[in-house]
């Protein structure tokens, strides 16, 4: 029976992130880019400055967060231990061109997730309690009209949650004090238990204030760790990037431990890595760019753009740059261990192996807490705000046992689960994508206006 029910859902799972879903995605990237006229190209520059200079801003009204608090929540969500063990994973079975497919699948992810960041906007709604409320169930509820595809997806988003945002993180930061520091992973469950409780049970805006300062500590260690190693060997990179490219367009040939790989193996794992890690398509991060106070959806919208581009331009790029420059990704190891082992080799003594644990912990924890605001959103849509403080309450006794348990079948499910939040969320991608073009361009028009014209 249950390998009946094993091999049924390993079917089911192929077909969700298999070779349509992977072109869906990424065919609905090409056409928001054409929309959008490459809008990720045109104010990435935008983009950029307008996170940065945010960064110190506090004021906020009440029921919202700041804008670079909302993107910190959802980068906290994005940037995971899958930007260190999936982006070794992807080059040891496809090989150093994956790398230039997850980059593709970043850089059309970009597109995707601003359409999807201000559909959010322009939908969403205040909730009882004075929470704005957004994602991809009150775009299909609001703006396509199709509330029962939008209780799909939150009942999707709520279960999925559970696994690939909790039970999941919380093992991988168990097991990285076990083989690290030796620490039992009940201690590590309580501990875990502790901090989330502290963090998610003050809501939204008890997460944005944690994690504006997390994630930023974070994701600038880690890429300083990265960026010692890859300077320290700038003379090897230009042989790695003509690798790179020469893989992503014809394969790679055995070479050590690695068995070799084809085009359309180094295509599947890089834009499946890029697409998993970003997020971009499956409707996840717009529910907390949603709750940003701004002064129109397009502006959150490059806080979209930029979201992307740390987490997969620079965070899953760089993983990849390391794994490679270093040759270790040809000596058998994968995973997060083939990570740890680049970093040791590029970085010799403990900093190395610090900088992947630190990064691991870090990411994984972070996960935790924004991926709890993602299920608690859906759970709020689906039940009401009185369902809240239960689902928090549940959401702590999951992180508990996944700390301490096994995660084989419950990875699996919420993969497919996970993927399957990406189909109505498209579909809602695709048929209001005009409304994505002309919020766009009223906002230029607008900006265009306030700069007057030129003297």
């Amino acid at each position: 029976m249950l390998e009946t029910l094993g091999a049924w859902h390993s079917t089911v799972n192929g077909w969700v992130w298999g070779p349509v879903t992977m072109m869906l995605l990424m065919g609905t990237g090409v056409y928001l880019t054409l929309l959008t006229r490459g809008v990720q190209f045109r104010w990435l520059v935008r983009a950029l400055s307008e996170v940065l200079g945010q960064v110190f801003t506090k004021t906020r009204a009440p029921g919202t967060v700041t804008p670079f608090q909302a993107v910190a929540t959802a980068l906290a969500s994005t940037v995971g231990v899958g930007n260190i063990a999936g982006v070794s994973t992807a080059i040891t079975i496809g090989g150093p061109g994956a790398l230039f497919w997850l980059i593709v699948s970043g850089l059309l992810g970009m597109a995707t997730k601003f359409a999807e960041v201000v559909l959010a906007l322009t939908y969403r709604e205040r909730d009882e309690g004075g929470t704005w409320r957004g994602g991809a169930m009150y775009i299909l509820k609001n703006g396509l009209g199709r509330p029962w595809l939008g209780t799909l997806f939150a009942l999707l988003t709520a279960l999925a949650a559970f696994g690939i945002g909790n039970m999941v993180q919380a093992n991988s930061v168990a097991e990285s004090l076990k083989a690290s520091f030796g620490v039992a992973p009940a201690v590590s469950g309580a501990v875990i238990v502790a901090l989330t409780a502290v963090v998610i049970l003050g809501g939204i805006t008890r997460i944005a204030d944690v994690t504006q300062f997390l994630v930023p500590f974070m994701c600038l260690s880690y890429l300083l760790g990265a960026g010692v190693i890859l300077a320290s060997r700038a003379g090897e990179l230009p042989a790695v990037i003509e690798m790179v490219l020469t893989s992503a367009f014809s394969g790679h040939a055995a070479v050590g431990g690695f068995a070799g790989a084809g085009v359309m193996q180094a295509m599947r794992f890089g834009i499946a890595r890029g697409l998993f890690s970003n997020e971009a398509g499956l409707g996840s991060a717009p529910m907390v760019h949603a709750t940003a106070r701004t002064d129109h959806p397009v502006r959150q919208g490059l806080y979209g753009i930029f979201e992307v581009f740390v987490d997969t331009i620079l965070v899953c790029a760089s993983t990849g740059l390391v794994v490679l420059v270093t040759g270790e990704w040809s000596k058998g190891a994968t995973g997060a261990a083939l990570a740890a082992k680049a970093f040791e080799t590029g970085l010799p003594g403990v900093w190395g192996g610090l900088v992947v644990t630190t990064g691991i912990l870090t990411f994984a924890f972070s996960t935790l807490l924004g991926w709890s605001f993602y299920g608690e959103t859906a759970t709020a849509y689906l039940l009401g705000t009185k369902s809240i403080l239960p689902y928090r309450l549940l959401w702590l006794v999951a992180a508990y046992l996944g700390a301490t348990g096994s995660l084989h079948v419950v990875w699996d499910v919420a993969d497919t689960l996970n993927g399957l939040m990406a189909l109505p969320n498209l579909v809602a991608l695709l048929i209001l994508s005009p409304v994505v073009a002309r919020s766009l361009r009223e906002f230029a028009e607008r900006e265009a206006a306030a700069v007057g014209p030129p003297r």
